[in-house]
């Protein structure tokens, strides 16, 4: 005898193995509760940890052919692609809508990056539950998005909601190392991956000490992440007898790098921040208020250094990022040099990350590096696959992109249901000080909106790409509602 449709669901989901260890999407009723729902995606995120996806080596082609395993029994088109170096495996699930709307997509990185494991206290791949919260590696940063973005995704089809457009999930690879990131993926398969807008990591649902959230980043725009060499050279030769100073490259990288430590670039204001600014006046303190309308109104750049530090200053616990979304900013990450003890290099070679604001070019940067560290000789160089010339050119071009708008169906329906679950919030547009794999629909002109889709508090935030990194389990559950009921309104007939 066949089984009616619940049946049917049902029989297909055990035996695609998801209804055991409440790892799965078992029937439509459970369905309706957001507390079951919520659940649900707490044991996929523990599951999607266990999946070492550390970038490098980066290889996601496991978790992606799990989620296979999770969205083909529910009548989702799937897709595997996976890149030339045999590893970056993106992940792409799509629901058929009737065609009289653009898809909308929802994307999250897969791979991670490396742990530091003697400095863990638990196994970071093991998505271990402890004390209300959830631990690993990419809990917060970004399997904690994958899992409630795949759950909204799946949760449609299990409910069998009728689509005025399509809706595709994305699982990203190369996020954290670039050369197989979604703008290859762009490059050879953008029909798979086409919309009208899109979710994609970024901004975040800061969580006050009591619990509640009044304001919720939204990324419209972001930094552009550029990542410089530095090369000085030098005579080499018997440590026993050293060269005069300066005639050594160590000698001449150092004293280049101690300038460049402690530079601070000069503070400018584009339109993204300014537009965060500005919409963060009316949840302001009255200080803060009046140091963002003197930021706001300077005429020169002796108002605006001015007005931009006091607004740091006076804001010691968000200083970070305040200082990162008014200026580009350098960082000194890795340092090269030397064979053995007793040698002296004849070369020193120093990385240096740059996230540059809307408008900077890396011609200006490179200009800014060498005027500060004032030695002609050391070579400054982007790190980059291609030609210095190709990536001058990729980054000018990825600089002049315009922010996200924010007068779309996806940008109101964000907004008005994330006041579903906090009635206090406020969606505030900003640019995200960090990067993300958004560029490729960006540079085509398609809105993205990056979200953290969960309450983060300081203790979280400050464990993204540290040791113990962990999500809040109630965290987990409020997002995956949030998407859910977001994604509902955007698509359903």
């Amino acid at each position: 005898m066949a089984l009616p449709i619940k049946g049917r669901l049902a029989a297909l989901l055990l035996a695609a193995g998801m209804l055991c260890a409440g790892t799965g999407y078992a029937t439509a009723d459970s369905a309706k509760s957001s507390q079951s729902q919520g659940d649900r995606t707490v044991a996929l995120l523990k599951k999607l940890i266990t999946f070492d996806t550390s970038n490098a080596p980066g290889d996601t082609r496991a978790l992606a052919e799990y989620l296979k395993s999770q969205f083909a029994p529910l009548g989702a088109e799937v897709d595997i692609f996976v890149a030339p170096n045999g590893k970056a495996a993106h992940f792409v699930a799509r629901l058929r809508g009737d065609g009289s709307k653009k898809p909308v997509l929802l994307a999250a990185h897969a791979d991670v990056v490396p742990v530091e494991r003697e400095k863990w206290t638990i196994e970071p791949f093991a998505g271990i539950e402890k004390d209300g919260f959830i631990y690993g590696r990419g809990a917060m940063d970004f399997k904690g998005g994958l899992a409630v973005f795949a759950s909204a995704v799946m949760r449609l089809a299990e409910e069998r909601t009728p689509l005025a457009r399509d809706v595709i999930f994305l699982s990203e690879a190369d996020e954290e190392q670039g050369q197989y990131s979604t703008v290859w993926l762009a490059k050879n398969h953008w029909d798979k991956i086409d919309a009208e807008f899109a979710l994609n990591e970024g901004g975040y649902v800061l969580q006050r000490p009591d619990g509640s959230v009044r304001q919720i980043n939204v990324t419209t725009a972001e930094k552009l992440s550029v990542t410089f060499a530095l090369k000085a050279t030098g005579h080499s030769g018997h440590s026993s007898r050293p060269f005069p100073p300066g005639e050594m490259a160590n000698d001449r990288l150092i004293a280049a790098l101690a300038k460049l430590a402690a530079h601070d670039p000069m503070i400018k204001l584009v339109p993204a921040s300014e537009a965060y600014f500005k919409a963060l006046l009316p949840i302001s303190s009255e200080q803060t208020a009046s140091d963002i309308r003197q930021l706001l109104a300077a005429r020169d750049q002796g108002e605006l250094d001015m007005a931009g530090k006091k607004l740091v200053a006076d804001n010691p616990k968000d200083s970070l990022l305040l200082h990162a979304l008014v200026r580009d900013t350098m960082v000194i990450t890795m340092i090269e040099a030397g064979i053995k003890p007793n040698v002296i290099p004849g070369d020193a070679k120093a990385i240096v990350n740059t996230r540059l604001l809307p408008g900077t070019t890396t011609d200006q940067m490179i200009a800014e590096i060498k005027r500060v560290i004032g030695d002609p000789d050391i070579e400054v160089s982007i790190v980059t696959p291609l030609s210095q010339q190709q990536a001058r050119d990729n980054y000018l071009m990825r600089t002049k992109i315009p922010a996200s708008p924010v007068n779309t169906a996806l940008y109101d329906a964000l907004d008005r249901n994330a006041k579903r679950i906090w009635k206090d919030a406020i969606l505030v547009p900003t640019m995200f000080e960090a990067g993300t794999d958004a560029t490729a629909w960006r540079e085509r002109n398609v809105p993205v909106y990056g979200i953290y889709p969960y309450p983060l508090d300081d203790d979280i935030l400050s464990r993204m790409h540290g040791n113990d990194e962990r999500i809040g389990v109630e965290a987990i559950r409020q997002g995956s509602e949030w998407i859910y009921n977001t994604l509902l309104d955007v698509a359903k007939k």
